[in-house]
């Protein structure tokens, strides 16, 4: 199991993940052609949609072999409307190589990405990637990783040379230098050049004294001014990055095949196997208590599932990560989240929208199950003799929504059962009903994930649907505390209902979600219909009182009531919390919330004022601006409804030369001005 790598490829969208993927795949013998973004014959874009576009949409998982060791990879999308696709993917991966533009740097998304990879512990190594483009800068991005990023970078190789000059670097652990020719193949071993000499004992300097500040028996050598061996640099920086203390960082150019076969060396090297991680943390849904589990196949079975995806040939495919135990095909397991059996009717190794059977899945491993027919994203499969629930990932809430209706009556039915597998298979993915207008609200994380989803209805599953406008997915909230009486009484011919409570409403800090307290004593409700109280609370929660939007951050508490032994009732109690949480809505000044995004704009100097003036007028709060050369770098927070159809407005403004991206960041309330327009357009 020492033998094996579970890595992700981590970035911003467009610097280079799938091809950097493809060369490995290629260098590893896995394949046996380049296959190009640009050219749309990617193995690991397989979806049309994304050959198309030129972009990653899903994460897709495959396997190689490098010198002796099985590399298990998962290449991530770049965009921030398919964030949840790195979310999982990180919460079941042991390393990750996060890449970075050698020109433009740390953008907004890599530190999206950067913060997930924090969140679940996962150590990183970097790849500053197109080296050969103009303005690429190595010494450049590794500053913005300590800066932005605040980690410990420390680069164990320094390019030979830059932009069309660049041809392969000088290997500071080895003190040797790589050196490419005009061939795709592997680098040739040669003497450090002269004119990087002292640039090199520089930068190795560098990595000797980072290296021996994380160990004991490294720093006294190195105050001793003694050499370390390669063995013993190695291992410690291997101790280093397994712990997060340092970031070891490499360089090259994926698409001149450059730098990829010394980076699959240093996966090996420094990103941990199953058995490096910390052993597995769960609950047992039975007793509460908290249970750990080795990466070990003898161990009793924990699995993770953490995608699930339609497969038009085998049905539902769900993937899973095994932390423990043994998996095996034809085999029964248990849902400890939903409490049910389940059978394994198949299990596949995955290279991409490709298949491989195999009679088992051990510890350590991530591969596919087909048969699972109740079990989604986060839930866990184990032994059902020895139960365990095991973390699963979070996702952020959608910010966008559209309406979507079948062009015939005949769609409708296909309409619904396909929109219910997109949901399935995207956690972000949210699909409601609006009583009121009598339509189908579907809601995502931007308008390229929505649109996305839509020609998937068309394409996949044959369906023709008529599309609204994008509207942005709002939120209510209170300001002020409240105590509310909810009583629902009705007398008929036989039995009546009757149900009454006393609820008192708190408004919690943003980002606090929804809080549930039973307060009563006494038992004058009784415990049977607590539950229904709270199903009712949380219904009326649904719609909010000012324009109907959900309603947040906000804590209810069950603080008194009284009950009628013959007419009282599960659904009169439900009834009853449900009035009392829409009378407090009313009485507790209610607010109107919006999603705010942070927007990074890339533009020449000479379009700045044009771009910055756009933005006041969009009621941009700007955080900063910097400048390197001619070019300037904007980032400001911006409310997502002042946002749609951006692409269009800045081209426009700047001949097609600026660049921008958006990336949720979190709700705050709407001014009084724009509350009135909007409610007067509702």
């Amino acid at each position: 199991m020492d033998r094996i790598r579970n890595i992700g490829f981590i970035a911003h969208i467009d610097a280079g993940k799938t091809t950097v993927t493809e060369r490995v795949l290629f260098f590893a013998g896995r394949t046996h052609r380049l296959g190009n973004v640009d050219d749309g014959n990617t193995v690991m874009d397989w979806m049309p949609q994304e050959r198309e576009r030129g972009i990653t949409i899903t994460a897709a998982a495959t396997a190689c072999e490098w010198n002796g060791y099985d590399v298990n990879i998962i290449d991530t999308p770049g965009h921030v409307d398919f964030t949840a696709e790195v979310e999982r993917s990180l919460r079941v991966l042991d390393g990750g190589v996060v890449i970075f533009d050698a020109v433009a740097g740390v953008q907004p998304q890599s530190e999206t990405v950067w913060r997930q990879a924090t969140k679940y512990g996962v150590p990183r190594i970097c790849f500053v990637n197109k080296m050969d483009r103009p303005g690429a800068d190595f010494a450049r991005v590794v500053d913005m990783i300590r800066d932005r990023l605040s980690a410990r970078p420390v680069p164990v190789q320094l390019p030979i040379g830059a932009e069309n000059t660049f041809t392969g670097m000088v290997d500071l652990v080895r003190q040797k230098a790589l050196v490419y020719g005009d061939q795709a193949g592997a680098p040739v071993e040669a003497p450090i050049p002269a004119e990087l000499a002292e640039e090199a004992a520089k930068y190795r300097d560098l990595l000797l004294e980072r290296v021996a500040e994380t160990d004991d028996a490294l720093l006294e050598k190195y105050l001793e001014g003694e050499e370390f061996s390669e063995e013993e640099l190695v291992a410690a920086l291997r101790r280093a990055t397994l712990s997060n203390t340092l970031v070891p960082v490499l360089c090259g150019t994926a698409l001149r095949n450059r730098g990829i076969h010394p980076l699959l060396d240093a996966v090996i090297d420094y990103l941990p196997s199953p058995l490096d991680i910390p052993s597995v943390e769960g609950i047992n849904p039975r007793t509460e208590e908290t249970i750990v589990r080795a990466a070990d196949p003898q161990e009793s079975l924990a699995a993770l599932a953490f995608k699930v995806a339609a497969d038009p040939y085998i049905g539902r495919l769900v993937f899973v990560r095994v932390y423990s135990g043994q998996l095996k095909a034809g085999s029964y397991v248990y849902n400890a989240s939903k409490e049910t059996d389940e059978r394994i009717a198949r299990l596949v190794l995955m290279h991409a929208n490709h298949r491989e059977d195999v009679p088992a899945l051990n510890a350590g491993q991530i591969g596919a199950v087909v048969g699972l027919k109740n079990t989604f994203t986060g839930e866990t499969i184990c032994d059902g003799s020895a139960p365990v629930v095991l973390e699963p990932p979070s996702f952020p809430d959608p910010v966008i929504s559209v309406s979507v209706e079948p062009r015939t009556q005949a769609d409708q039915e296909r309409l619904e059962e396909s929109l219910r597998k997109l949901a399935d298979e995207d956690p972000t993915f949210v699909v409601r009903y609006d009583k009121e207008s009598g339509q189908t609200i579907i809601s995502g994380m931007g308008e390229l994930h929505l649109d996305v989803l839509v020609d998937r209805l068309r394409r996949e599953f044959n369906v023709q649907a008529q599309v609204g406008r994008p509207r942005v997915s709002y939120r209510e909230a209170i300001r002020e505390p409240v105590r509310v009486e909810g009583r629902f009484v009705r007398q008929t011919g036989g039995h009546g209902q009757f149900g009454h409570v006393w609820l008192e409403l708190e408004p919690m800090d943003r980002g606090g979600g929804f809080v549930f307290e039973d307060r009563i004593v006494g038992g004058v409700v009784p415990r049977e219909y607590i539950n229904p109280v709270r199903a009712g609370v949380q219904e009326a929660l649904d719609s909010g009182s000012i324009a109907g939007y959900p309603v947040v951050d906000i804590k209810v508490s069950l603080v008194d009531g009284s009950y009628h032994p013959v007419d009282s009732s599960e659904i009169a109690f439900k009834i009853a919390g449900s009035m009392a949480v829409k009378e407090g809505l009313r009485k507790a000044k209610p607010v109107l919330m919006e999603p705010y995004i942070q927007t990074e704009v890339v533009t020449p100097g000479e379009f700045l004022g044009e771009v910055l003036g756009d933005l006041s007028g969009k009621r941009a709060r700007v955080q900063n601006i910097e400048g390197i050369g001619d070019v300037q770098t904007i980032r400001a927070l911006v409310p997502l409804a002042e946002m749609f159809g951006y692409a269009t407005t800045v081209r426009s403004l700047t001949q097609g030369r600026a660049s921008h991206s958006m990336e949720f960041h979190h709700y705050e309330e709407v001014p009084d001005s724009v509350a009135q327009q909007m409610l007067v357009r509702v």
